[in-house]
């Protein structure tokens, strides 16, 4: 009982986080949307969002490489929380992105797609908004464990981190107080999970829960958080 009611006081104290500084950028007037891949450790984010600015939109971007339980979790999770979704898709048709052997750029250059399919499409996005909240973790990898809970980024924005500081055992606390479902792909063995040509299951070598993403690859993130993101 003591160990879950610390838990629930740390978990409160970045709630308080979130929801002060969601009132500073209302107070400021400005426009504030979200991204998210709707993953199991993306919904406590979404839930948050729903309770403390419900009109708060939602940006998922549709590589068209998606897994379909993915596809089928994001309407499922959008209904239960009533959020804003905006699906964003690039203007090159996935016809269109392969190479000169007529290979998709996930297999011959992943960064050059997840560029096609993520980072450029962002962009517009970007350029309409004042603030970009994400879910990055300082956890997830050695890029973010230095990110700063709020940051500058591209077109003048800000970017809020209110994950940061969050962890695994929080993540499953939170689901489980509010019963929120996982991805269903996490039940095989998914942990973390993008687009399906670039995903595999979770292995006990990996060094954390992104270990299946890229795996064989030096890459570790898709752009985002790296291109669209001021050191």
């Amino acid at each position: 009982m003591v160990a879950s009611a610390s838990l629930d006081e740390v978990v409160e104290v970045q709630r308080q986080l979130f929801a002060e500084r969601l009132t500073a950028y209302r107070k400021e007037g400005l426009k504030v949307f979200a991204s998210s891949s709707f993953q199991t450790h993306s919904i406590p984010m979404l839930h948050l969002i729903s309770e403390l600015d419900a009109d708060i939109p939602v940006v998922f971007l549709q590589t068209g490489f998606h897994f379909p339980e993915t596809l089928s979790y994001r309407d499922e999770i959008a209904e239960l929380l009533g959020l804003k979704i905006i699906n964003v898709e690039s203007a090159i048709p996935k016809l269109a992105q392969r190479d000169g052997a007529g290979r998709f750029h996930f297999a011959s250059d992943p960064s050059y797609c997840c560029y096609l399919n993520k980072t450029k499409p962002m962009e517009p996005i970007l350029g309409e908004y004042d603030v970009w909240i994400t879910g990055v973790r300082r956890d997830q990898s050695s890029t973010r464990k230095n990110f700063q809970l709020e940051a500058p980024g591209p077109f003048g924005t800000t970017r809020f981190h209110p994950m940061l500081d969050w962890d695994n055992r929080m993540i499953h606390h939170y689901r489980k107080q509010n019963n929120l479902p996982p991805h269903p792909l996490e039940a095989q063995g998914y942990l973390s999970i993008g687009c399906a040509p670039c995903t595999q299951k979770f292995s006990l070598g990996d060094p954390n829960d992104r270990g299946g993403r890229w795996a064989g690859l030096k890459k570790t993130e898709c752009g985002l958080h790296t291109d669209l993101a001021k050191s």
